[in-house]
């Protein structure tokens, strides 16, 4: 193992546009990010899974200390055990098992081998400034609503609403942790919705005409670019998904001879499972690509490496290139498309909410009726996938509408 930084490259390392990583040898890195912080990091691989360490920020952790807890932690995994595991242990020994911020390491232990490194280090980010000074050290049980909400508020006063939201739900994940765990018994985040400032709803621009939707389709069919951009654009309008569920769509939640996608909660946007029925349009679709992509994780891989999806612009990118402005059409537009229509055309509201994955207000009744109205949810992606056909051949309009 080669070390390669130094303490005038680190010192001399400026903040970008984006976080990036400094590798030093080893598994470990410096992550710098937009605003010039400096985390030191150890990815390593334990049992075939992936798992990320924190070492600390720089200059509190320098260099020289960085190596040394590299070098323990590495001779822990050499003898087959979890440093972070190890770490969690002596931690709660000197703040307390049950602390916040013991809780939600423990949390975020858990998801580190199923978030991306970026969700991964966004989620750590925030909790580290904006809980964790007030609220890290306090016994997880005996934190209030109003404890939180004085900090969540701290979060609204710098105008970042969505991020207090955003906050509230992980705050409320670490709580459900801790009760699945036995450390509280309820999570008083679910006291605080409508105590934060609304965030305005983002409007995705969509097409609903349906001679346009079929003009639409038709370019699509129609796009000359990469092969994996073109399956992904023809099957956007068939499964109703976000398009980051989309282009993380993984081959190992996907059975092409039950014709269903079961997309696990981790992977969704509002961390609720979700079942998508695939109609034959949408099979076709999939057995076109496996053979190019099917060999690695992915459906929709980057052009760089199968390990790893494709860009969150590529979608978008091809719209534009396709002639459609954002004001015109988006990748998320895809969804309002369906729903449009779907509402307009008499299917039951209740089914196309589902299918969208919308999460309803009982967050208990949404976690385990994610199944729900799915025999008419499977009828529905038929037609609708039938329906777009008859668009794109310039039919009747209105050949699937209910009743």
């Amino acid at each position: 193992m080669q070390d390669k930084l130094t303490d005038t490259t680190i010192k001399n390392a400026k903040p970008k546009d984006k976080p990036y990583k400094l590798a030093d040898g080893g598994g470990m890195y410096l992550l710098v990010n937009t605003k010039g912080q400096k985390w030191w990091r150890l990815d390593y691989r334990l049992n075939g899974k992936r798992k990320t360490i924190s070492f600390g920020v720089y200059p509190d952790v320098p260099l020289k200390t960085a190596r040394t807890r590299r070098t323990v932690a590495r001779e822990q995994i050499a003898a087959g055990e979890n440093p972070s595991e190890i770490r969690k242990k002596e931690k709660a020994a000197i703040d307390g098992a049950d602390s916040f911020r013991t809780v939600a390491d423990e949390w975020l232990e858990k998801h580190s081998s199923k978030w991306t490194p970026k969700t991964f280090d966004s989620v750590t980010t925030r909790l580290t400034n904006y809980v964790y000074p007030w609220l890290g050290d306090e016994p997880v049980s005996k934190i209030t609503a109003v404890d939180l909400l004085a900090a969540l508020r701290r979060i609204e006063e710098k105008g970042a609403l969505e991020t207090a939201h955003k906050v509230r739900q992980y705050c409320g994940q670490v709580f459900r942790y801790a009760i699945a765990t036995g450390r509280a018994t309820r999570d008083v985040s679910q006291d605080l919705k409508g105590a934060l400032t609304p965030v305005n709803t983002r409007h995705y621009a969509s097409i609903t005409e349906p001679r346009k939707i079929g003009e639409l389709l038709r370019a699509i069919d129609g796009y000359k670019g990469q092969p994996v951009t073109r399956y992904a654009l023809r099957l956007a309008p068939l499964i109703f998904l976000r398009p980051g569920e989309l282009r993380r769509a993984a081959w190992e939640d996907i059975d092409l001879d039950d014709a269903e996608w079961r997309i696990p909660a981790e992977k969704m946007k509002m961390d609720r499972p979700h079942i998508v029925p695939l109609s034959a349009q949408a099979l076709e679709v999939l057995k076109e690509i496996e053979p190019l992509t099917g060999n690695g994780p992915y459906l929709f891989p980057s052009i760089r490496t199968k390990q790893r999806p494709m860009s969150e612009n590529t979608l978008n990118a091809a719209l534009r290139g396709m002639g459609y402005s954002r004001d015109e059409m988006t990748a998320h537009g895809f969804r309002s498309m369906a729903s449009t229509r779907l509402n307009e055309l008499g299917w039951n509201r209740d089914a196309i909410e589902r299918q969208l994955a919308h999460v309803e207000g009982n967050a208990v009744r949404a976690a385990y009726n994610y199944a729900e109205h799915l025999d008419e949810r499977r009828e529905m992606m038929q037609a609708w996938a039938d329906y777009l056909d008859g668009l794109r051949r310039g039919a009747d309009v209105n050949a699937i509408r209910k009743g």
